[in-house]
């Protein structure tokens, strides 16, 4: 008797679901995508309504050839990608490839949120057809953002430099890293005095109350003169309890996970990229090896913006609740969370696929990044439907002649789902307007106060921080730009085009990332606009739920694109023919200076060229050093007596001789500016697996890592992974090392153990061509960031820039 044929899209996902269904289906991977656009040419006819020319991926032919001899000898064909856009839009492709061989059987669509035994197997009884409406708005997404890249690349090509693309989503995303670093430049710092009192009652403890209100008006002190003034004043005036407030304040759990929020709190916890946070979470809902059990789905669908939970999980999270935390925890009624409107409500929230695999049970069989996470989907998931946490909340409002002081206590009394699981924050208020909960001593309404000390303090305004992953992340699901599956791969590509690059977790804009906002901005102000961005997501939402055309979203947006577009090629500026006279004077030759672009970003240059070929760097406004200006200016080499000038080389900027190539002397920026060069532990929250102490940022030669702050007692340092497992099978992950001489190489993590090396950065890519589990992705000057083969007899090899 044939065979069913099931079509899923990794090989992990196939083997775990090969347990589940037994010998009556022979389950094959396709491993992604095996259809899409070319890469060569724009592959959408615009004159026959955006017709689009899909072809086999190169790579791709053997798999295809294997799936329809499969498909051939086989009864019915069950078509199992992912729950979303791009699992419908893969199982389309199949479904035309394989339609020549299968005549006369049925192709179903089966569609599970989790892969577990029952899961499986309801889905395979009752399956389905391909949705036509999310294959169109998978296919709409493709298409527009093919015309952004493949009719505005050129433009930046001929304007700024080759090798420069623009995306329709992700050029927003970097205008908004490029106006927080403008907003930052503009900011002008202000002073201001905040003052807090010591106090004691006639009971203990003394205690802390802050100024808030000054002659009925807000506290507002800007200089030193007037908050001195106020404590002089204040000395001779009595400190008097004015009004007591008590009342009992909750804190309420927060619902399971979306992947927005998942990836927020996996990068503030644990410092994960929010590409690792993907790959983690695709492996445990894939499958993973569990002991006796097998491998098994850990948890629901990772790409979601729902908070819906289903009312199985729903029972079986309160049963576990009652029986290991008790009834006081335990609402009466399970606790139902409510969704964004444009959220998919017929996806779940992530969480574990059974709440009895808790992750004490799973620590001995996952490796530690996904335990980790894997803890924390689960500590939220079951925080959530625990009882509030409860406390006791004093507001004391004390009077003092013409200030009005405040205190706040706050006890926990019942501590609810914070007994499990407390949401990290990212609070960019003031640190010094917090207030203070801890316990106040018993006081009297009219009481007098021992006045201890006055304490009034110094503060200037802030401006805005940068981006980090999880800030960038938070701000794009605020301003409904991009979608679950799409934040990951936002990420990767403006960093990826190196518009953006990542220190100290913060995103600064490059130069070439500032001029393409800008000239992009300048010529497509309405297509890259925020708000426009956001409703193309919403159009894409109607087309997915059979509510608009496609073809109308299309002709809408490429009227309104290519009307500007003709604009653009004949008014956008030409930034590599630009010179901007400037007052600085060569001291080579005595003739002026100019702005110019180069490959590096801007650059002054003599305007006597080619004559005199001085060249010198422009200094960074944002960069993560203090400047010194004028410490760079005063300085001279001490070697021939000549200025130094700021450079930037291969491995970033540095001082150097304005002498060269008579002199060669170079300083290191830190040197230069007289910045010590050991710089103190920065103190982590996460905690050291041996001894259980903090880790600490520490910086060593070959710059910044992770280790325990109990060194050199324990001498643990946390190795950078990749997520990439190892290729030997041993258990391990690739890991980023660095030799002797501070070149960075790849390894083994269970070394010495297993001894597998690589030069070149691993990606948990397979080959498209020979499907070897990994590729390696490396930089040249020549050829520029490349992915290629890592069996090298393979040969396939490609730009990692290649535009979306």
């Amino acid at each position: 008797m044939a065979k069913s044929l099931v079509i899923v899209e990794s090989p992990a996902k196939a083997r775990t679901l090969s347990r589940y269904l037994g010998r009556k289906y022979t389950v094959k991977a396709s491993v992604g995508h095996i259809k899409d656009l070319p890469k060569s040419k724009l592959g959408v006819d615009i004159e026959k309504d955006f017709q689009p020319s899909y072809h086999i991926l190169p790579g791709k032919e053997k798999v295809v050839r294997e799936l329809r001899a499969a498909a051939k000898d086989s009864e019915d064909i069950y078509l199992a990608a992912d729950p979303d856009r791009e699992g419908e839009a893969i199982c389309q492709h199949l479904a035309e490839e394989l339609a020549a061989k299968a005549r006369k059987k049925n192709i179903y669509r089966v569609l599970f949120h989790e892969i577990t035994r029952d899961a499986i197997q309801d889905a395979f009884r009752r399956p389905g057809r391909i949705n036509q409406h999310k294959v169109d708005a998978q296919l709409t997404r493709r298409i527009l953002d093919r015309l952004v890249g493949y009719k505005i690349s050129p433009l930046l090509w001929d304007k700024v430099r080759r090798g420069l693309s623009a995306g329709r989503v992700q050029t927003v995303a970097l205008r908004m890293i490029v106006d927080r670093e403008n907003e930052i430049r503009a900011f002008r710092s202000e002073e201001y005095w905040n003052l807090a009192a010591r106090l004691a009652g006639k009971n203990p403890p003394e205690f802390t109350a802050r100024a808030k209100s000054l002659d009925g008006k807000k506290w507002s002190v800007a200089d030193q003169a007037t908050a001195t003034a106020i404590v002089d004043e204040l000395k001779d005036q009595a400190f008097v309890v004015r009004s007591i407030q008590r009342r009992e304040k909750k804190r309420y759990p927060v619902p399971p996970f979306i992947t927005s929020k998942l990836q927020q709190d996996a990068a503030r916890r644990f410092n994960f990229p929010v590409r690792k946070t993907m790959v983690l979470a695709q492996r445990l809902y894939e499958g993973v090896k569990a002991g006796a059990e097998g491998a098994v789905g850990l948890i629901t669908y990772m790409r979601t913006d729902s908070t819906r939970v289903a009312e199985s999980a729903l029972q079986e999270v309160r049963t576990l609740i009652q029986e290991q935390y008790g009834t006081s925890y335990l609402p009466h009624h399970p606790i139902y969370y409510k969704s964004k409107k444009t959220a998919q409500e017929a996806h779940e929230a992530i969480r574990p696929t059974s709440v009895h695999r808790t992750p004490e049970s799973l620590r001995a069989y996952l490796e530690p990044d996904l335990w980790k996470l894997y803890s924390l989907i689960w500590q939220r998931f079951v925080a959530s439907q625990m009882n509030p946490a409860v406390f006791d909340h004093t507001d004391v409002r004390i009077d003092a002649g013409r200030v009005e002081f405040r205190a706040t206590g706050s006890v926990l009394k019942f501590d609810g789902f914070l007994t499990l699981y407390q949401e990290t924050r990212v609070d960019e208020g003031k640190e010094e307007d917090k207030e203070e909960d801890g316990v106040l001593p018993e006081l009297r309404e009219g009481e007098v106060l021992d006045v201890r000390e006055l304490l009034p303090t110094q503060h200037f305004t802030q401006p805005p921080a940068r981006y980090t992953e999880a800030s960038l992340v938070k701000a794009l699901e605020a301003r409904g730009i991009g979608r679950p599956s799409t934040y990951a791969s936002i990420l990767s590509t403006i960093q990826d085009r190196e518009y953006v690059i990542k220190q100290g977790g913060k995103f600064f804009p490059t130069d070439t990332g500032e001029v393409v906002v800008e000239l992009l901005v300048e010529s497509f102000r309405d297509i890259f606009d925020y708000e426009y961005t956001a409703r193309m997501e919403d159009h894409l939402d109607r087309i997915e739920s059979g509510r608009e055309q496609c073809i109308v979203s299309m002709r809408d947006f490429y009227d309104r694109f290519s009307k500007r577009l003709a604009v653009a090629e004949r008014e956008m500026r030409d930034v590599k023919t630009e010179e901007i006279p400037t007052d600085e004077v060569c001291e080579k030759c005595g003739s002026k200076m100019v702005i110019k672009w180069g490959r590096f970003g801007r650059f002054l240059a003599c305007s006597a060229y080619p004559k005199c070929k001085n060249t010198r760097e422009i200094p960074r406004i944002c960069s993560l050093e203090p400047e010194n200006s004028e410490s760079e200016e005063e300085q001279e080499c001490e070697k021939c007596g000549r200025p130094m000038v700021r450079k930037r080389g291969r491995f970033g900027e540095f001082m150097a001789c304005s002498g060269y190539p008579e002199c060669r002397n170079t300083k290191k920026l830190a040197e230069a500016a007289g910045t010590p060069k050991v710089k103190p532990d920065v103190p982590l929250e996460e905690t050291c697996p041996v001894c259980g102490r903090n880790l600490a940022l520490k910086h060593g030669r070959y710059g910044e890592y992770t280790a325990c702050s109990n060194y050199p007692d324990c001498k643990y340092i946390k190795q950078k992974t990749t997520g990439v497992p190892c290729p030997k099978k041993c258990g391990g992950e690739i890991v980023e090392r660095k030799s002797r001489r501070g070149k960075t190489f790849y390894g083994c993590s269970r070394y010495p153990k297993c001894d597998f090396v690589l030069w070149d950065k691993p990606v948990p890519e397979p080959c498209p061509r020979c499907h070897a589990p990994l590729t390696l992705i490396k930089t040249t000057r020549r050829s520029g960031t490349v992915r290629y083969c890592s069996n090298k007899e393979c040969g396939f090899r490609e730009s990692a820039k290649a535009t979306a």
